[in-house]
């Protein structure tokens, strides 16, 4: 771009900062409603917390998000409208736990006391936990509980689900967000809840379609450095030149925020926000085999409760090859940071080779990555609030600072943390966009 853009002027309608889901989503709605955008990405890639790679074998595995819900219509539709096929993962009625060497039976007193502790904060998260609750961290309920097991079940649950330090989310914060995303057993469950169905392409072809579609209305490398807001417009600064603009859409986390000066300032509830707010720790990795060898013999979903705690789902799609994921969440994730990959593995799926055969230990390809470390997301799945703050607890306010909307995952009514909030928050901020234009005009 070179020089500014002169004054009165504006380059494009609207700037999106962000090219994840959200912000792309948002950007062909708007392009939809024949508003001019342009998108402004400050990786070199596009995708955001959606990221998809093609294995040895020439099947596509997503290191992001990965996961269809059973409810979530909006990015079942998306993936249809876009020629990317859906397929239901291979799953059980319910995970194998492994403690140590053993695998802990349905009827083990730790198991049932575990399924009596969900269905109570079932109950608590839709009455609403009590205000004081904001200032009691997970770490320190899960502490009041009776039973080592139990204790580290319920731990791991967490982990997994919400990827955040147990002494950094208070109890307030997890049943907003558990009533949010439709109920502690939902987001947990495989068949019929969170975790029902994957992209045989990956997440990476709704990317990639969507972008194709905004060819090079999109650029990356352009980290924003800030945000102008005058008479005339708004002036977007970044790395690569200013761009000038009616409306901006922000779709990048919270946190992230921090890294963008606003002039004016934000007002105090949304810089709160983003001094208030964290992204999760998460490390995620796919192993990729011939075939699913396993199912000779069982099924391969667990939940591991030795360090670091692991879940580990079948993902392999319906044609093959074989693809076991696996999760770890919060600080157990940043453990993980000092081993090189061949470690990582062994440490992760050593303990399986009792359960699923040596072969688990020699995958065909290995794919990782550690969402924590990234440098633009920062994490994943979400943005969390600190113990006894109130500004990141979800749904996060998405009203318009002057010609500035926001979308992003973390803004949805409903999934927040899933790309189906991310689809909702970016049709809900272009039809605020263009609802705004139309009556200006």
């Amino acid at each position: 771009m070179g020089q500014e853009p002169a004054a009165g002027a504006p380059e494009t309608a609207v700037v999106v900062i962000g090219a994840g889901l959200s912000g792309l989503v948002a950007a062909r709605e708007l392009r939809r409603q024949g508003v001019e955008v342009v998108v402004l990405e400050a990786d070199d890639r596009l995708g955001g917390r959606a990221l998809s790679e093609t294995t040895p074998l020439g099947s596509r595995v997503d290191l992001g998000g990965q996961w269809i819900g059973h409810d979530h219509h909006r990015i079942t539709a998306l993936a249809a409208e876009l020629g990317v096929q859906k397929f239901t993962m291979h799953t059980g009625t319910l995970p194998t736990v492994l403690d140590g060497s053993r695998r802990l039976p349905l009827w083990s007193p730790s198991l049932l006391f575990t399924g009596v502790v969900i269905a109570a904060v079932e109950v608590l998260a839709l009455v609403g936990a009590p205000r004081r609750c904001n200032t009691l961290t997970l770490a320190e309920g899960l502490g009041k509980l009776p039973g080592h097991t139990s204790r580290r079940l319920l731990e791991l649950a967490a982990l997994i689900s919400w990827t955040a330090d147990p002494d950094r989310f208070s109890i307030h914060a997890m049943t907003k967000m558990i009533r949010k995303q439709g109920g502690l057993r939902t987001s947990l469950a495989t068949r019929g809840g969170a975790q029902e169905a994957l992209l045989v392409e990956g997440f990476g072809a709704v990317v990639d379609a969507i972008a194709a579609e905004l060819g090079d209305r999109v650029r990356s490398g352009h980290r924003v450095t800030s945000i102008t807001q005058g008479e005339d417009g708004v002036t977007v600064a970044t790395t690569a030149g200013p761009v000038r603009a009616s409306k901006v859409i922000v779709t990048v986390p919270p946190p992230n925020l921090r890294h963008i000066d606003f002039d004016p300032p934000l007002p105090e509830h949304r810089a709160a926000l983003a001094r208030n707010t964290y992204m999760g720790s998460v490390y995620k990795a796919i192993a990729v085999y011939d075939r699913p060898f396993w199912r000779d013999r069982s099924n391969a979903e667990f939940l591991v409760l030795d360090a670091p705690g692991r879940a580990i789902f079948d993902t392999s799609p319906p044609a093959g090859p074989g693809h076991l994921c696996v999760l770890v969440g919060g600080p157990e994730a940043r453990a993980l940071d000092h081993l090189d990959p061949a470690e990582r593995r062994a440490a992760l799926f050593g303990t399986l080779t009792e359960h699923l055969g040596p072969e688990v230990l020699e995958p065909v390809s290995w794919h990782e990555k550690a969402w924590h470390l990234d440098e633009y997301t920062g994490g994943g799945y979400l943005a969390l609030p600190d113990p006894g703050t109130t500004e990141g607890v979800v749904p996060l306010d998405s009203t318009p600072v002057g010609d500035i909307h926001w979308a992003g995952t973390e803004s949805a009514g409903d999934h927040a943390g899933y790309f189906e909030g991310a689809v909702e928050s970016g049709t809900r901020a272009a039809a605020e966009v263009v609802a705004t234009l139309t009556h200006r005009n």
